[in-house]
């Protein structure tokens, strides 16, 4: 039985090259936050890297909702035909995105939904690194806070001795 290795995305942006394009997009645009065609193509993508088929897919949401989800589902929220015969396209719920990133292993459908929300979605080494980070950065802040205050302490000192 051989491993799969997983692959580098090399669509993935940088946290710094995401920072540039968030201040790019300041200025918000009329749909810019329409993204279901990326969604649903991050779905199809996901589906397809996935070494599961559909039904296991389905299977696996549904024991990580306690809830059924079908194959059936799981295709139409890929399927633009829907919209093309004049049917009203079908969504994934955004409360099955977590299951369905688990069960794929792909988080790229949160990432887009993320993205476009100026915020950023990082695997979780990485984000308990940032977060060590900001707890190293507060305790830096309130080294020098401290700092501060003794020197505002030895000042006030100072006045009380000469009087």
């Amino acid at each position: 039985m051989s491993k799969t290795r997983k692959k580098i995305d090399s669509r993935q942006l940088s946290i710094f090259e995401a920072l540039q394009s968030s201040r790019k997009q300041e200025e918000i645009t009329p749909g810019q936050f329409k993204v279901i065609d990326q969604l649903r193509g991050s779905i199809r993508a996901a589906i397809k890297q996935c070494p599961l088929d559909r039904y296991q897919i389905a299977g696996e949401m549904s024991h990580l909702l306690g809830q059924t989800v079908t194959k059936e589902v799981v295709d139409s929220w890929t399927r633009e035909s829907d919209e093309v015969n004049g049917r009203p396209g079908r969504h994934i719920p955004a409360e099955f995105l977590p299951a369905f990133c688990r069960a794929t292993g792909n988080n790229e459908p949160l990432v887009i939904l993320c993205q476009v929300a100026s915020l950023f979605v990082l695997p979780g080494p990485e984000a308990l690194r940032a977060e060590i980070h900001k707890l190293d950065e507060e305790i830096q802040d309130a080294k020098e806070r401290k700092k501060e205050r003794l020197m505002l302490l030895k000042e006030i000192q100072e006045r009380w001795t000469k009087t």
